[in-house]
């Protein structure tokens, strides 16, 4: 990777493991760097990044662009300080005069307004997929350890190679400090960089329900310490050497109680709970994360 690399494709084989989130806090951190940064959904047929946007039904979205009647400015809509979004349109009509090949024109324009440009893609292989691979400078492969993710994961590289894309590494989501899974492994055996690991957050899930990037709802999170790492990497200002490491989180001993027994530890408990609800978001698949404007922003900061 260079630092002259300005549009970057995240992409993943499979839907759900963070690569919206990845997209927008990404971006909301390089933003929050002083950069201007745009985030598109390229996800033309399955889009969701226009909810962010609260977008009219009459406002402008990529698929317009797409389709020759409107310029793309005119879909990209500014989010909060130095991110702007360009969202696509949830409609089966619009969506049915969408010409793909003039997205090559968008980037190329979005390119010369923004220091960064990161291009959503939808997971699965298409036309759609495939095309975004190719204009991007350097493409991001998102996964979780999940064997299925991977799998797919490894189809991503695959289609970025016909593409004649360059892949810039892997950022491995949700992962379980402490446990015995070797990331650096994992990485090795999709002959990609790691670039970041970003560990299981209950903040996560705390920013969606709230409606902010998690960089910003959470800044001391772990989570967020990883996507400002990555943030960090892609313009240069950090190695391979620095990439934060997660301990697995400290557990208290069982407490003994008034009879005698053991009161069970609040802490595995919690654990526990966690794992389901991150077992139920894994299998609605859910991988929105909301961007409000700056002043809601401002009020929900740590």
């Amino acid at each position: 990777m260079t630092t002259q690399e300005s549009v970057y494709a995240i992409a993943s084989g499979k839907g759900g493991v963070g690569k919206t989130t990845t997209t927008v806090n990404l971006g909301t951190a390089l933003a929050g760097a002083g950069n201007r940064v745009a985030i598109v959904d390229v996800d033309l047929g399955m889009a969701n990044l226009a909810g962010f946007v609260s977008l009219s039904p009459d406002s402008v979205t990529l698929h317009e662009v797409l389709a020759g009647e409107a310029a793309v400015m005119d879909a990209t809509y500014q989010l909060a300080d130095g991110i702007w979004a360009v969202p696509s349109g949830n409609e089966l009509d619009s969506y049915a005069g969408v010409k793909t090949e003039n997205l090559r024109d968008v980037v190329t324009t979005l390119r010369e307004e923004f220091d960064y440009v990161l291009l959503d893609v939808g997971a699965g292989v298409s036309h759609e997929t495939v095309l975004p691979l190719g204009l991007a400078d350097a493409i991001i492969v998102v996964s979780t350890p999940e064997p299925a993710a991977l799998q797919n994961a490894t189809k991503t590289c695959e289609l970025a190679d016909r593409a004649g894309g360059t892949l810039a590494g892997l950022v491995l989501t949700r992962t379980r400090p402490g446990s015995d899974i070797d990331h650096e492994e994992i990485a090795d055996g999709l002959d990609l960089p790691l670039l970041v690991t970003v560990p299981e957050d209950d903040a996560v899930r705390q920013s969606v329900f709230a409606g902010t990037p998690l960089v910003v709802h959470s800044p001391r999170s772990r989570a967020s310490r990883a996507y400002r790492y990555l943030a960090a990497r892609l313009v240069g200002e950090a190695s391979a050497d620095e990439r934060p490491r997660f301990e697995a989180p400290k557990r208290q001993q069982p407490r003994p109680d008034t009879d005698g027994g053991e009161v069970p530890d609040e802490g595995a408990q919690a654990a526990s709970e966690d794992d389901v609800s991150a077992a139920i978001s894994e299998i609605d698949g859910e991988d929105d994360l909301g961007i409000r404007d700056a002043e809601a922003d401002d009020s929900t900061n740590e």
